[in-house]
């Protein structure tokens, strides 16, 4: 039985270079493709793919929130990062929202494959280059008192905190969520009150050093 691949990612050419390169190995499969987080959810719950390869930074909904999405419904998906990002935020975010494997987009394609090979065994696969810094701030970022006020935000606050730092307005938010426009603007005072900021400039510089979004998405 061949391996079922969802691929999410905002780069188009990146998806069709991960699909051809895929495509060669005859026990893997590409069912879907999802330009943003978002999408890739919606995808999961319809196709159910044995893995999620997922860009870590996307529009709307990020890769690390996609994730926690995606496993909530359906936990037997095995999410693997993709990711142009080493940082350590990034990485261990992911791995906290469930992800087994965590992969840079400059590795070897034979890399990928054996990642998901792993995966797919019940195993995790994280890059070469990124395992010694995860196990050296692991433990002191779980302490950080910061990184504990981010954890207390909820799925859905960290969703609006995404929408709103990458440039929609309230009506928009509302709009992509399908909730009112009184619902956003309870939970932006929320996230405010949570983490301490009175000002959206001050709660983009945020959400961009906590890897809920970012500048080049």
């Amino acid at each position: 039985m061949k391996i079922r691949i969802l691929l999410a990612d905002d780069h188009k050419i990146m998806r069709d270079g991960l699909r051809q390169l895929l495509e060669t190995q005859p026990d893997i499969e590409v069912v879907g493709e999802a330009e943003d987080g978002r999408r890739a959810v919606q995808l999961a719950r319809e196709l159910k793919p044995n893995v999620a390869l997922l860009d870590v930074t996307m529009p709307d909904l990020n890769g690390i929130e996609a994730a926690h999405q995606i496993l909530t419904d359906h936990p037997t998906i095995k999410i693997i990062a993709l990711s142009m990002h080493s940082d350590q935020r990034f990485v261990i975010k992911m791995l906290k929202a469930g992800a087994k494997g965590y992969l840079l987009k400059h590795a070897a394609f034979d890399e990928l494959v054996q990642a998901i090979h792993l995966v797919v065994a019940g195993k995790a696969y994280l890059s070469p280059q990124i395992i010694g810094p995860v196990i050296d701030n692991y433990l002191e970022r779980l302490s950080d008192d910061e990184e504990s006020v981010g954890q207390a935000l909820t799925s859905r606050e960290r969703e609006v905190l995404q929408l709103l730092t990458e440039g929609k307005n309230v009506r928009e938010a509302a709009s992509e969520l399908c909730v009112s426009t009184k619902t956003i603007e309870a939970h932006r005072r929320q996230i405010m009150t949570k983490l301490g900021i009175n000002n959206l400039a001050e709660l983009t510089k945020y959400a961009v050093r906590e890897g809920y979004t970012s500048l080049d998405v």
